[in-house]
């Protein structure tokens, strides 16, 4: 009987993984919260930065633009200008005088109404170049000081997440090396910020949902090569994983094992987890925790300890959380 039961787990794929091989996301849900809020306002900065510095390239450009056309307006300005000075103003009565027949009189009363309206509109076109020149500069001005008010933001968010971190990592550590393929970008809004998504995908590793991000950077590593066994979804719990914004890379091929991965298995979740730090910014990605180790966008890769198991200290699979 024992035997036959054996021969059926193996037929049915192996059976079920022991409960401890279950991978979590580590550490309490005060430490959680605290490097989701980092992490997030940390991307949230990054965006408006960004942001804000193309902003100002385009209102440097248009304000050179407007600068050389001033020099052109400036020109004519001074053309009527010196025009005045020269021969003063002409005015009907002027014109009038200076007539020796009503015909003559008729034709320079038209050349005045042409010249006047000829000066006028260089007038008016240097004067809205000028306001356009002026508002550029204060806009300029705006976006100077909002980049610095990101960079303090990005710099708070990285004190909050090294503070969340302090009582789990011993400090910087290497990360992990290897070529990483570019991974096709996910989708952002117009001001490059990442926008807000729900539970709202079938999730291909479960029964469960996952967002679009989420199922967009496993494909994506899944057509960079890494196509071992994963878990995305999973009911209960206050991480990312029931919000559908996180995923388990088993180093294992078939399913997660309840040791700390070796050769192979611990270089393919080397490169695992160098792939998803190198794509970071092209798919959305929170954090990534790997064999002891963590990286976030404002900190990059730390030390990172758990309770000692494989499942707890990431040494059996790499743990990927979403924006």
């Amino acid at each position: 009987m024992t035997v036959l039961l054996a021969v059926l787990a193996l037929l049915l794929g192996g059976g079920a993984a022991p409960a401890s091989a279950e991978p979590n996301e580590g550490g309490t849900k005060k430490l959680r919260d605290a490097l989701e809020a980092a992490a997030k306002g940390h991307l949230e900065a990054k965006a408006k930065l960004e942001n804000s510095r193309r902003r100002q390239v385009e209102l440097t450009n248009e304000l050179k633009a407007v600068e050389v056309r001033l020099v052109g307006l400036n020109a004519q300005v001074g053309e009527v200008a010196a025009q005045s000075y020269r021969l003063g103003r002409l005015t009907t009565a002027s014109a009038l005088l200076n007539s020796a027949s009503p015909e003559a009189f008729l034709q320079r009363a038209a050349e005045l109404d042409v010249m006047g309206q000829r000066d006028a509109r260089r007038l008016h076109e240097y004067q809205i170049a000028q306001a356009t020149a002026a508002q550029a500069k204060l806009a300029i001005d705006v976006e100077v000081r909002e980049q610095q008010k990101q960079v303090a933001a990005l710099a708070k968010r990285k004190r909050d997440a090294e503070q969340a971190l302090a009582t789990v990592s011993s400090g910087a550590s290497g990360g992990f090396s290897g070529s990483a393929r570019s991974a096709t970008p996910a989708k952002r809004n117009s001001d490059g910020s990442w926008p807000a998504e729900s539970c709202s995908v079938n999730d291909p590793t479960t029964d469960g949902c996952i967002t679009a991000r989420t199922l967009h950077a496993l494909r994506q590593a899944q057509a960079a090569g890494y196509k071992r066994y994963v878990k995305c979804y999973r009911p209960g719990g206050d991480g990312e994983h029931p919000k559908g914004r996180a995923c388990d890379f088993s180093a294992a091929t078939s399913t997660f094992k309840d040791e700390t991965a070796t050769g192979g298995d611990k270089a393919y979740g080397d490169s695992l987890a160098n792939y998803f730090q190198k794509n970071a910014d092209r798919l959305g990605v929170l954090y990534v925790i790997w064999y002891r180790q963590i990286w976030l966008p404002n900190t990059g890769w730390r030390a990172y300890s758990g309770s000692g198991s494989p499942a707890a200290d990431h040494t059996n699979h790499v743990h990927l959380s979403m924006n």
